[in-house]
């Protein structure tokens, strides 16, 4: 692929529907109906009010503490600083139940593009803010999905795994900033050795777009909530509502381009 030579993949939104946003929503709301019901009066905090739009704006992308004190804050909960990190550890073991008991599906574009841009020969990274990412990632059988798809790619091999497919894997580490600074892309293209101007990021939160243009990257905004919009607004160099609507054409030119998705959906 002239004028690419990576691939920087976000995992939850991007290649997962993922159990997070639940867990960020259920698991507040357990507190404020349990132990923190005293404060709940004090609050803009209901059970319908934590939207995916919320969750899209103030939460995705970010690392989990970051997460927690945008979702308490966003809701004007009071005593923020004595409270996120039992917001923070209440979220994380809901979310590892939720994948542990396979609250979780793969999206067929995603795992198409993933294959797609792998056998074009370019590298792959995984970099999500999620230190369950890999538990997500290694779950998934892409040698199964591409046989029950009918589709034949050498580079996945019997057995593999969707964490197996990446040649890098930066997901949950700790950086000095989290997205929308480029900390975490950086270091995928760099452990990748690949320039940052020759990479493409796919992301579908706000954050992650914007991230990855400060790190001047090429991006692909993935708008799976009804946010194209916000997508476009944070920079993305194309927004699709499905990854079947990349260009693969263009891609492998080099360039970003959105094509309406060919029939059967490849």
């Amino acid at each position: 692929m002239a004028g690419f030579q990576g691939a920087i993949f976000d995992v939850d939104g991007v290649l997962v529907d993922s159990p997070h946003e639940a867990a960020w929503r259920e698991s507040l709301r357990e507190l404020m109906e349990g132990e923190w019901s005293d404060v709940r009066g004090r609050t803009t905090w209901t059970p319908d009010a934590f939207t995916s739009h919320v969750y899209q704006t103030e939460v995705s992308g970010k690392p989990r503490l970051a997460g927690a004190r945008a979702a308490l804050e966003h809701f004007h909960v009071p005593d923020v600083d004595a409270r996120v990190e039992a917001y923070a550890e209440r979220k994380q073991a809901m979310v590892v139940r939720l994948i542990e008991a396979g609250r979780f599906t793969a999206y067929d574009d995603a795992l198409r593009l993933v294959i797609d841009v792998k056998e074009s020969g370019l590298l792959l990274a995984a970099a999500s803010s999620s230190k369950n990412a890999h538990l997500l990632l290694r779950r998934i059988r892409l040698d199964r999905f591409a046989a029950e798809h009918g589709i034949d790619a050498p580079s996945v091999t019997p057995g593999a795994t969707l964490l197996d497919v990446f040649d890098v894997d930066v997901s949950g580490r700790d950086f000095p900033h989290g997205k929308p600074h480029p900390d975490m892309f950086l270091a995928a293209a760099a452990e990748l050795g690949v320039e940052p101007a020759a990479a493409l990021v796919v992301e579908d939160a706000p954050a992650g777009v914007q991230a990855a243009k400060a790190g001047g990257m090429a991006a692909i905004g993935i708008a799976r909530a009804d946010d194209a919009d916000l997508l476009a607004r944070a920079g993305a160099d194309v927004v699709v509502t499905s990854l079947d609507q990349v260009d693969r054409a263009a891609l492998r030119s080099g360039r970003l381009a959105r094509t309406a998705p060919a029939e059967g959906g490849r």
